[in-house]
């Protein structure tokens, strides 16, 4: 089914800035929407239920996984992440650009069920400046880390999987790189019929 909003998946290791650039690219494009996650993982900082993720219990999730309320849902370090269709599906059909943060194993599942969904993968510039920002960011343990750093290695073998690739070096840079891959697709000729139906029609295009 088509919508007249976009869809751009963003996946990435943790600690290669994803969070960041998406929230950036929120900030300066109103059009663009957060899809909000649910999550079996207590809330860090001053994230909040509703807002960053909803925080659910283990059996929440398990409800709505068996009443298959999920597009996608799957465990990432040790807890549960989903992605609710009616939600995404709703935000499209108004017109709104959906952003949505997820694991690679999530990003792929989503481009099955959405096929105009435009997936992008956020690179570190190397794995010793992805394991420094991990200790800067101060929120886990070591073994955690070594972790963090162990699944990175497998998710970034699924690059190739991904429609564009922003290497985050520079913050600034990678935040134009994110820019313009939203903007070029609006431009598209598929995403400009679903979004000016009425203009196509009064100029008779087909």
């Amino acid at each position: 089914m088509e919508y007249p909003g976009n869809l751009y998946v963003v996946a990435a290791p943790s600690g290669a800035g994803k969070s960041s650039l998406v929230k950036a690219l929120m900030e300066l494009d109103s059009r663009v929407l957060p899809s909000v996650s649910h999550t079996t993982r207590a809330p860090r900082g001053q994230e909040k239920h509703g807002r960053e993720y909803f925080f659910v219990s283990q059996q929440e999730f398990d409800t709505m996984v068996a009443a298959d309320a999920f597009v996608e849902w799957a465990h990432v370090h040790s807890q549960r992440y989903g992605t609710s269709k009616k939600a995404i599906e709703e935000r499209m059909d108004q017109g709104a650009d959906v952003v949505l943060e997820i694991d690679f194993q999530g990003a792929l599942q989503i481009k099955q069920i959405f096929a105009n969904a435009i997936c992008i993968f956020i690179l570190p510039p190397s794995w010793e400046e992805l394991r420094s920002r991990l200790e800067r960011r101060g929120e886990d343990a070591s073994d955690v880390i070594d972790m963090r750093m162990k699944n990175a290695k497998a998710e970034v073998a699924h690059v190739d999987k991904f429609d564009f690739v922003i290497i985050n070096e520079l913050f600034d840079r990678a935040l134009f790189d994110l820019k313009a891959i939203v903007h070029s697709q609006r431009l598209k000729y598929t995403a400009q019929r679903r979004a000016r139906a009425e203009t196509f029609r009064a100029l008779l295009i087909p």
